[in-house]
């Protein structure tokens, strides 16, 4: 028997090792599969430790990683950091049903009523048959052409984001402009102020860039002034992100209170703020809405989301910009992607100028209201947006037999696709919630069989 033989260990999984041929991980991540289809392994099972297992199998530790990836993979099995590997629950005949993603009711990624497409289309052809198309392909305008940056001062000044053309540049969406703003404003090491629940992918991009995010604790109207005050003595803050606008994911707004207690806060600790204007959800009968970037025009880069909503597929976004901030900012944009598509751009600029993109917005705010509607009959108890055209809700979640990734696995057997809570925040919280992308589903009828799902899910779990 070897050293380390687990031959006489118990392990709550101990496959065949006979019927292990090349390549391991492959027939390894097979058996997984066959003995969780079968039943042999139920849901919520433990399963060995990767290393105790390759001991057991006389494998390397590598090849039963890679297996245990695979399955991941096939959504078989799911990790808890700090608690091991677990069959994913809802798994036996319902995996076999379930194969492709595309049966699935999308719930979880926001598309944004993606299926009104004829403006852009007629958009597009109009932008083919101009006499100048040719000039758009080349590396000339990093930051876009003139007439196209023009659009985009334009189209903010709805936002109230009084800009020129010099201080905008366009980029391939709001995200590629916070990676810019995090990797040129920003060094290792520094600290920015977000909210309690703040944007996904700001959180992925801060981790790759060395960036420390410090959340801030807050109310029904946003983060609250006297904590960031604390914060900024505390923690010698260098920058901030707010969505004023119906924050992702929380869909809360900030008053104009607020937003003034927060801006004399940010002036005087002397931060970088980042304004995701999440603009793309209309602040319906707000005519008062005024910016952050009107209070600080020195220190904001604003970002301006509504391009993203209008089609996101047109990778386009405009951000706004002092003088201070010119060079590092364009540069980062330079350097990450050299430029946005120039097509694109041009196809956005069509939107703009000739009237078809507050024509978008306006359908697709309709659709929205009556998709809170449908919503609101099946979750009374969620989180009352800061717009009734809110295009994603944040619903509260009651205490469930499970924690927040069985749920999306769960769910997803069941032929829905959600978020949890814990995909936006930077450090626990004890608080559990799932944001739904409303306005993702391709139907009003679709939304309401994903509303049903999750509330029958809801009740049965609950503890």
């Amino acid at each position: 028997m070897p050293t380390n033989s687990f031959d006489n260990f118990y392990l709550s999984w101990k496959p065949d090792k006979t019927k292990l041929k090349r390549p391991f991980y492959l027939t390894l991540a097979n058996a997984l599969e066959a003995d969780i289809i079968s039943g042999k392994l139920t849901s919520g099972t433990k399963l060995p430790p990767q290393r105790e297992l390759a001991d057991y199998l006389d494998l390397n530790f590598t090849t039963v990683t890679q297996a245990y990836n695979l399955c991941r993979e096939r959504k078989l099995i799911y990790g808890v950091t700090g608690k091991g590997t677990f069959v994913a629950p809802q798994t036996g005949q319902k995996i076999i049903q379930r194969t492709a993603f595309s049966d699935l009711i999308e719930l979880g990624l926001v598309k944004g009523f993606d299926q009104i497409k004829a403006p852009i289309i007629e958009a597009s052809e109009n932008v083919l048959k101009k006499g100048y198309i040719t000039e758009l392909y080349s590396y000339t305008e990093a930051a876009g052409h003139l007439h196209q940056r023009a659009a985009g001062a334009h189209w903010m000044r709805q936002m109230d984001v009084h800009t020129d053309s010099e201080h905008t540049a366009i980029f391939s969406g709001a995200q590629n402009i916070i990676s810019a703003a995090l990797l040129s404003l920003f060094k290792i090491g520094d600290k920015i102020a977000v909210d309690e629940f703040t944007y996904a992918n700001l959180i992925g991009t801060a981790h790759l860039s060395h960036i420390r995010l410090i959340p801030v604790k807050g109310d029904a109207d946003g983060m609250l002034g006297c904590e960031l005050d604390a914060c900024c003595r505390r923690e010698g803050l260098n920058g901030i992100f707010l969505m004023p606008n119906c924050a992702n994911p929380t869909t809360g707004t900030i008053p104009e209170t607020r937003k003034d207690e927060l801006a004399g806060i940010i002036s005087r600790h002397h931060l970088t703020l980042l304004e995701d204007d999440n603009t793309g959800i209309p602040q319906i009968g707000d005519a008062a809405y005024h910016s952050m970037f009107s209070r600080l025009p020195e220190q904001t880069i604003y970002i301006c989301n509504s391009t993203m909503t209008l089609c996101s597929g047109l990778r386009v976004a405009f951000a706004a910009f002092p003088e201070k901030f010119r060079v590092p900012l364009l540069n980062a944009l330079f350097h990450l992607n050299i430029k946005t598509s120039s097509l694109d751009a041009e196809i956005m600029t069509e939107l703009i100028l000739s009237g078809k993109a507050a024509g978008i917005l306006r359908q697709k705010s309709e659709l929205a209201l009556e998709r809170n509607i449908i919503f609101d009959r099946y979750f009374p108890e969620a989180v009352t947006p800061g717009t009734p055209a809110a295009f994603f809700r944040w619903l509260p979640l009651p205490k469930l037999a499970l924690d927040e990734m069985a749920v999306e696995r769960s769910l997803q057997q069941l032929g829905v696709n959600v978020y949890c809570s814990y995909r936006f925040t930077v450090t626990h919280t004890p608080d559990s919630f799932m944001r739904l992308a409303i306005s993702s589903p391709q139907t009003p009828e679709q939304l309401a069989e994903g509303c049903r799902i999750i509330r029958d899910f809801i009740d049965r779990n609950r503890i």
